[in-house]
């Protein structure tokens, strides 16, 4: 006589482990590493290899002298470490890099209770803050090609005249990821395809943008493509503005999340002081995460709203 198991759900459990889906993540990421290091040479690689080490050393330790089960495994770390990288420009001395590293995985992940309690994307975070602390260093831009003491150049966003086949094959100047975007939206179908990663918020997010840019313009097709092709814009929707831990639960709400961040990239793109809005817009959608589940996750069946008790 076989005799039943009475446990709490899941029953059916899906064969898909943390680890696998960062795996998964890193993945789809290498044909944009390949392409940076194709355009940028060998010093991509480095700050690539440098920043993921770096990063999984940081987990490693701070899981260590805070005396918790070690989570170095699940591969978190590694894919902050080369998300980071790819936001960054291959000038960038080593030692700046490790401290955005550091601020991403002991700061913003480690400090707030790790994965999954994070508040906002690590590799964003970081970038930010290397952004705002280092900004010469951080906007020292090469084109491909060129030596690393070369004199800076303009980004693609704020010159405004990089072809469109340039921009999509990554012969423009930027950061390691942000040039190629054959090789983004490649990894970005991918993760769809693989059911990794939900449509919702990546694509509301490139149409937002689009939309917006076509209206602005008054309908110029070009201008669209530009704001599509330039920039982060394609690293951030598929890579960082689909983050399980920082982004909405339910459809509705990603796809409110990916307007939100259309919307507010398009908004200092054009109007603020910085030619680049993708990691401020992400950012500060990801502080308005808890508020969108708050309003579109759906109830249980039968479930019954409690009643507040009167005050004595």
């Amino acid at each position: 006589m076989k005799l039943l198991t009475i446990a709490p759900s899941p029953h059916i459990r899906e064969g898909m482990t943390t680890r696998k889906i960062m795996l998964w993540v890193i993945a789809a990421l290498l044909p944009a590493a390949v392409a940076s290091v194709y355009h940028f040479g060998w010093r991509a690689l480095l700050l690539m290899v440098f920043c993921v080490g770096v990063s999984m050393a940081c987990e490693g330790l701070c899981r260590l002298v805070m005396k918790r089960e070690q989570t170095i495994g699940d591969g978190s770390a590694a894919l902050t470490g080369l998300l980071l990288a790819m936001n960054l420009p291959v000038t960038l001395p080593l030692w700046e890099a490790a401290v955005g590293c550091f601020f991403a995985i002991v700061v913003v992940k480690q400090m707030f209770g790790g994965l999954g309690q994070n508040f906002a994307n690590p590799a964003i975070t970081a970038r930010i803050f290397l952004m705002m602390s280092l900004t010469s260093d951080m906007t020292n831009w090469i084109q491909p090609g060129e030596a690393y003491d070369a004199v800076s150049s303009a980004t693609p966003l704020v010159s405004g005249d990089a072809p469109l086949m340039d921009l999509f094959w990554g012969s423009t100047g930027g950061c390691l990821g942000e040039t190629c975007a054959a090789a983004l939206l490649f990894g970005g179908v991918f993760l769809m395809c693989m059911g990794i990663i939900s449509p919702a918020a990546p694509l509301s997010f490139i149409g937002t943008v689009a939309v917006c840019s076509l209206l602005y313009s008054g309908g110029s097709v070009y201008e669209m493509l530009y704001q599509l092709l330039a920039g982060g814009l394609l690293l951030g929707a598929f890579f960082m503005a689909t983050d399980y831990v920082t982004t909405p639960v339910t459809n509705k709400g990603r796809v409110i999340f990916g307007i939100g961040c259309g919307v507010l990239t398009f908004l200092i793109r054009t109007f603020g002081s910085y030619p680049e809005g993708v990691s401020f817009s992400i950012l500060l959608m990801n502080i308005l995460t808890p508020y969108i589940d708050k309003f579109t996750t759906t109830k249980p069946l039968g479930a019954v709203k409690p009643q507040k008790e009167d005050a004595a």
